[in-house]
């Protein structure tokens, strides 16, 4: 058996009936459409959620909630993830850029230094801004939290 030779299982699949092809079809007239209304004329198409003249759904529905045009969305990366980084990579000065080149952050991101964790090397930090806890961290092993 091949892809090229599959076929449907025999009584599967059928001829569809031909609609409006004169009244000995039994189609005919008005194409099984029925007799008048919306469905029965060219071009009818349902408005998705539509509900027969019924309040819709999303209508009935209560809006609630709201969004900060002004939030600002922070890419937090803890204490021990910079430890790591550090150990791995031999570094004592952690920029935006060392953070995305390791993939911690991406360029449009600000950076926000949390206090997870634990620091055991000192090193000198650079990030939009940090947790008290983590900069408590930072300088209690000798390192620098500068803020951009």
């Amino acid at each position: 058996m091949n892809l090229n030779n599959i076929r449907p299982a025999s009584g599967a699949t059928h001829n569809s009936k031909r609609l409006g092809r004169g009244q000995g079809s039994g189609k005919g007239g008005t194409s099984a459409k029925g007799h008048k209304g919306q469905k029965a004329r060219a071009g009818y198409s349902q408005k998705i959620g539509f509900e027969g003249g019924q309040m819709p759904l999303q209508r009935r529905l209560p809006k609630f909630g709201f969004n900060n045009v002004n939030r600002k969305e922070y890419r937090a990366i803890n204490l021990d993830t910079i430890q790591l980084l550090a150990d791995a990579k031999n570094i004592t000065e952690i920029t935006k850029e060392i953070l995305v080149e390791n993939g911690l952050a991406k360029k449009s991101e600000i950076v926000k230094i949390m206090g997870r964790g634990e620091l055991k090397s000192a090193v000198s930090i650079s990030a939009h801004k940090f947790t008290k806890s983590a900069e408590e961290a930072i300088a209690k092993v000798g390192g620098k939290a500068i803020t951009l």
